[in-house]
């Protein structure tokens, strides 16, 4: 079943959506992507003349209440989104029974936070694995969140599932949910379709040459994705943090910069792999650098110098923060001519206008080879943020809603969310 092809009409719809926005300190939002990209299955439902009931988590309450990390603080936003005059809000997830019975064809319900309930995760609580019980508490809370999932079903005649951002996760709201639907009453959404299509364009509809661009702090994070893009691209560029796991593995000088030395070996294994598959690998050169610069706060510290030097020769006190100018014009060029991209990380702290220069670099490289003809997927939330930093999102093919649960599908994993829906 597609959600073109379903009757709305008279129906009320339980949609999962991935409304997980930031908020600032006055709980605004400072980035209604998410929101945006729900849209259109949304607003089909309610054009179709049937009722919606929108579910979401939002941030990581652990199984408990926050307020600060309520999505009553959001109903305005997506009323205004969907052009309603009113989005009705159900302070209880699990307990808004009479709230979906009256609701009204044309009418929408947006329930509070799922993950203040520990059953929409489906993780034991208050006890650790090694504890000798854990395994009996796992049983009994994939029994509750069986429950939950029922629960969440009975408020509706149909479940659209369209957040992509957690369909790697089997939870009781993404997955669990399906089983209490038939197969003529479950769908995927627009967003979900159009995710799940842009990700067999690069895996499975490649155009040559195709180039992927992994960035990041961490080569063990990415490592599955690298290893499975190393069977599929013509060319590899990694950048941002790993960088210097890789200079440290042939025994380079790297300062302070952030390393992994328990995967020095990986590295020099991600290279052997590259140049068995005849991929093009392309790594930083030159890195610039800095002795003091505060994380928290994005910003350089007073009297803090800052300069370019060569990757494997970072002077102690220093650490690489972006990619030099040599780096940036080697990844434009591996860029150039390229006919499929995947961008999934920084090349820099490029939230900081001092270390964004690589980021940008390969976002304008990107851009061009857009314009030039190539299908170029973004996935990710820094990457996305980069292309919004840059004004670039209308320059790319396609920007992923969802980090993690890309990098699963790129990586070449079943998405539990989208395997609830298609059986």
């Amino acid at each position: 079943m597609t959600i073109n092809d379903y009757k709305f009409a008279g129906k009320k719809a339980i949609v999962r959506v991935d409304f997980n926005v930031p908020l600032n300190d006055k709980a605004e939002i400072t980035d209604d992507t998410r929101i945006r990209g729900a849209v259109p299955t949304l607003k089909h439902i309610l054009d179709e003349g049937g009722a919606l009931i929108i579910m979401s988590h939002m941030g990581k309450p652990k199984g408990k209440v926050n307020p600060k990390l309520s999505l009553g603080q959001i109903k305005d936003a997506v009323a205004k989104a969907l052009g309603v005059a009113e989005v009705k809000f159900a302070p209880d997830c699990a307990k808004a029974q009479e709230a979906a019975a009256a609701l009204k064809m044309g009418e929408v319900l947006l329930l509070e936070n799922l993950r203040y309930y520990p059953e929409e995760e489906g993780k034991p609580v208050g006890i650790e694995k090694t504890d000798p019980a854990y395994e009996d508490a796992k049983k009994a809370m994939k029994a509750s969140q069986k429950e939950f999932a029922k629960t969440l079903a009975s408020y509706a005649d149909c479940y659209v599932m369209d957040a992509f951002g957690t369909a790697h996760r089997k939870h009781a709201s993404t997955a669990v949910i399906a089983d209490y639907f038939d197969a003529d009453n479950k769908m995927l959404g627009y967003l979900m379709e159009k995710e799940v299509q842009a990700v067999d364009n690069v895996l499975s509809n490649i155009k040559r040459p195709f180039v992927a661009i992994m960035g990041g702090s961490k080569v063990s994070s990415k490592i599955g994705i690298i290893e499975n893009l190393l069977g599929k691209v013509d060319k590899l560029i990694l950048c941002g943090g790993m960088t210097y796991t890789f200079a440290k593995a042939h025994g380079g000088e790297i300062g302070n910069s952030i390393v992994e030395l328990d995967k020095l070996d990986v590295a020099l294994g991600v290279e052997e792999l590259a140049k068995k598959n005849g991929v093009e690998l392309v790594l930083g050169v030159d890195s610039v650098v800095t002795d003091k610069y505060d994380f928290a706060s994005a910003s350089l510290l007073e009297g803090a110098t800052v300069k370019t030097v060569e990757s494997n020769a970072i002077p102690e006190g220093f650490e690489g923060l972006d990619a030099g100018e040599k780096s940036r014009e080697l990844f434009a060029a591996a860029i150039e001519g390229a006919k499929t991209i995947l961008w999934n990380g920084p090349a820099g702290v490029f939230e900081c206008d001092d270390f964004c220069a690589g980021s940008r670099a390969v976002g304008d490289a990107v851009a061009k080879a857009t314009a030039e003809g190539a299908f170029s997927l973004i996935g990710g939330g820094d990457s996305v943020a980069c292309c919004t930093k840059f004004g670039l999102t209308d320059k790319v093919s396609y920007i992923s809603t969802g980090g993690g649960a890309l990098l699963e599908a790129i990586e070449g994993k079943v998405l539990p969310g989208v395997a609830a829906i298609k059986g």
